[in-house]
């Protein structure tokens, strides 16, 4: 270590006279905001004369440009390297607090101040490795990247596996004059508490140790399921009624299925299935390694199931997960309804699932450019306050958002939660109205972080899962309440409304039949059953025919779907879409109804990180998740837009 201070030190001297020139030229030039002309240029060719590659007039501003140097080449990335070489010293640090936890409150707050700096820095490493891994999947040297980023991680996290046993043997008595002693303790009382609730799941430093030291095999499913999917596969083109070729990628699957082309849509699914058919041995057992690990940890952890574990640590009770399959089987008919009025609209025959995706009023399509998408966001959220619009801005203006589709660049979309400076959301825009859904869904996610981290200190600012969902869900929501006011035109509503019955469709029915089949994935390996391809692909049919009901031809090809949903492999993360879309009905509901009281009540859920249970923090927000109702209220309004449907059409 001390050899490369050296270096680097020896390394910026050589330049230091260079830079000291440059910086004086450019304080000469004295230029306008945005007018920066000579500056630039003069950055620009220093940077170039060092072998950096510009690309200039970013963001449409003309003085404006990024400089990268040998990205991907195997060459070091410096401020990445100097972190994980620095992060090498952590685990010595950390085993000098070994022993001291429950000697004093200045030694408890030493340890927990620790542990927040290390939560930000090893945030901050985690997330660049994942964010520039996500741009290019088959790029060796982000997973090289990666991969140290989740050693060190790993190695600091084994090194401080004594802590919860340590936390854990502090009497209470012992803890309350702590607090008392050093009031900067009260900040990590919750955490603290969350901690103590959970004895029964602690083992001893010994075994949490080697529970740390396994987390970094526990994330190969994952890691293996994101590399085949996101790099490996590929599909041959697909081509439309004309005979018009299509290239076919998993970004590019569900805007194919929304084309008014039946042939197109047709092609496009038999040639996906059939493709992911030749692996599907791979992925089930992908799988059935992701469900083994999950129940080794249970297990070792004293769980009576899957389940309960992996709700256990964000406090949300099996009663919800299990009410929402209950609350979705009771309203089924709804969803048939909704099946029997697409396959009217559509006027065919036969209703196939490569048939669920196209909008039923197909002439009310436009094209939505990201500018445009963006503009409409801002003024559909514009009910959340001037203060929430200007953080939007601030992404949009900032270079806050991954856009476009890039060969190799992971598919979907996601915002990173990752709050250190700011979020960073990635997309792959398609000039659509899902896509511009899309963007209003993932700066919801982002904002909801950017509060939390604003507002919570370090140790409370990560929210759980269970209401991760809710921001986004909201977002879109409200953006959809927003453009059925600004229409007056039958056919655009219908298309609206189209539109927003199907994120019901794929967000509360859809994604609870995802959870029935991952609650049944889980049992199977509680069972000692093996995940294979056959057995997946019976249970799955199963639910897709209790799902959609009568009037659906669930095509043999739509049993390989659980092959292509890479959510299976978050640990119970699906359920809360369905979850996280009711109490975002009801939130924005609220919002419309009541304006600045509601508004203030969710900026405060917003803000809450995990201060307090998702439950009781959907609460301040107006929603009461422990029982079926929300649930029940939304599936009542799916109920009444059928209704309203089979009036327009």
């Amino acid at each position: 270590m001390a050899d490369t201070v050296q270096t680097i030190k020896q390394l910026v001297a050589a330049k230091a006279d260079t830079a000291a020139a440059l910086a004086k030229e450019i304080w000469n030039y004295a230029e306008l905001s945005y007018e920066e002309t000579r500056s630039a240029a003069a950055l620009i060719g220093a940077l170039k004369n060092e072998g950096f590659t510009i690309e200039e007039g970013i963001a449409g501003i003309p003085t404006a440009f990024t400089a990268t140097y040998a990205v991907g080449s195997g060459k070091p990335v410096v401020g990445f390297l100097a972190e994980y070489d620095a992060l090498a010293a952590v685990p010595e640090e950390i085993a000098a607090f070994r022993g001291t936890l429950g000697r004093s409150a200045e030694d408890l707050l030493a340890w927990m101040r620790l542990q927040d700096a290390l939560s930000i820095r090893l945030t901050k490493l985690l997330g660049y490795a994942s964010c520039k891994g996500d741009e290019d999947t088959g790029n060796s040297f982000y997973q090289d990247m990666r991969s140290k980023a989740t050693s060190r991680y790993v190695a600091i996290a084994s090194a401080a596996a004594f802590a919860t046993p340590e936390l854990m043997a502090i009497p209470e008595d012992t803890l309350q004059l702590f607090y008392a002693a050093q009031p900067e303790l009260e900040t990590y009382r919750r955490v603290l508490e969350q901690l103590r609730r959970r004895a029964a799941h602690i083992l001893s430093p010994e075994c949490e140790k080697l529970l740390a030291a396994a987390g970094e095999m526990a994330d190969a499913p994952d890691k293996i399921g994101s590399v085949f999917r996101d790099a490996d596969l590929t599909f041959p083109d697909v081509t439309d009624a004309e005979g018009t070729a299509h290239t076919l990628t998993d970004g590019t699957f569900v805007p194919l299925l929304m084309s008014g082309d039946r042939t197109l849509r047709k092609n496009t699914f038999e040639t996906y299935y059939h493709r992911m058919g030749e692996f599907r041995n791979t992925v089930a057992a992908t799988l059935d390694a992701q469900f083994k690990q999950l129940k080794f940890f249970a297990d070792a952890r004293r769980y009576g199931s899957t389940l309960e574990a992996a709700l256990d640590a964000t406090e949300v009770p099996q009663a919800v997960y299990l009410n929402l399959i209950d609350a979705v089987h009771a309203n089924l008919d709804k969803m048939y309804r909704y099946v029997a009025l697409r396959k009217k609209l559509l006027g065919v025959e036969e209703l196939h699932m490569y048939d669920v995706y196209t909008p039923v009023v197909a002439d009310a399509d436009e094209k939505i450019s990201f500018e445009q998408a963006k503009q409409t966001v801002l003024n559909a959220l514009a009910v959340l306050g001037e203060d929430y619009t200007a953080l939007l801005r601030e992404g949009f203006d900032h270079r806050w958002i991954d856009v476009y589709e890039n060969v190799g660049k992971r598919g979907g979309a996601y915002s990173s939660g990752n709050s250190y400076p700011h979020p960073y959301v990635l997309l792959n825009h398609k000039d659509n109205l899902d896509s511009q859904f899309t963007l209003a869904h993932e700066m919801g996610h982002a904002l909801h972080s950017y509060h939390s981290c604003k507002y919570q200190p370090t140790c409370t600012s990560d929210y759980v899962i269970f209401v991760a969902e809710v921001a986004s869900t909201c977002n879109e929501v409200l953006l959809m309440r927003y453009l059925l006011a600004h229409t007056d035109d039958k056919r655009e509503r219908a298309y609206l409304i189209n539109h927003f019955l199907d994120q019901f469709k794929g967000t509360v029915y859809r994604q609870t039949m995802f959870a029935e089949f991952e609650l049944e994935m889980g049992r199977m390996a509680e069972r000692g059953e093996a995940l294979t391809a056959d057995a997946l692909c019976e249970k799955y049919l199963a639910l897709n025919k209790l799902y959609f009901g009568p009037d659906m031809v669930s095509d043999p090809e739509i049993a390989l779907e659980w092959a292509r949903i890479p959510h299976f492999f978050y640990n119970y993360y699906v359920f809360q879409y369905a979850t996280g879309f009711s109490a975002a009905v009801a939130i924005a509901n609220r919002i419309l109804k009541e304006g600045a009281p509601a508004v203030a009540d969710y900026k405060r859920f917003l803000s809450g990180g995990s201060s307090t249970d998702p439950i009781s923090l959907l609460k301040i927000a107006g929603v009461d998740m422990s029982t079926p109702a929300p649930v029940n209220d939304a599936l009542a309004l799916f109920g009444e837009l059928v209704d309203e449907m089979e009036k327009l059409l």
